[in-house]
């Protein structure tokens, strides 16, 4: 499992002309599984992502976790994140996971972050999606579950 976690002051995503989730102070995440994740991986990711401290304190150093400071979540399904570029330029996605299982856990994984009491919102899985955001900082954290 693969999530690129994003501090922003805003994020939303459009489908269809329609906002699907938006969200002001918090984290925009991408969420990419491989074949083979498990629901550990999601849990070791969910923890990290939950326990992050990448908000600034009183005294301007990153000490404080997305529920210290009330903040929102925007998960995004992105099965791009494994992207495999090593022959030509035209990316394969074999490593990722299976459109169904992947659906399945992503929403899981979701589940598992509101049940952590985090107000998160989403976009549609397997969709079309158009995200925007400003991102803080900029602060962009890769978390990779086969380095946890």
């Amino acid at each position: 499992m693969r999530i690129v976690v994003q501090r922003v002051k805003e994020a939303s995503c459009v489908v269809d002309g329609k906002i699907t989730g938006e969200i002001k102070k918090g984290f925009l995440i991408f969420v990419g599984l491989k074949n083979g994740d498990t629901y550990d991986d999601m849990k070791k990711c969910l923890k990290k992502v939950v326990g992050l401290r990448i908000f600034e304190d009183e005294n301007g150093k990153m000490n404080k976790s997305l529920n210290d400071v009330n903040g929102c979540l925007l998960a995004i399904s992105q099965f791009t994140l494994y992207a495999d570029v090593k022959h030509g330029n035209r990316p394969s996605f074999t490593e990722a996971m299976g459109f169904e299982e992947a659906s399945k856990m992503y929403d899981d994984f979701v589940l598992m972050l509101r049940n952590e009491g985090i107000n998160v919102e989403v976009g549609i899985f397997g969709a079309d999606m158009k995200i925007s955001l400003i991102n803080d900082g900029p602060v962009t954290i890769i978390i990779d579950s086969e380095s946890l």
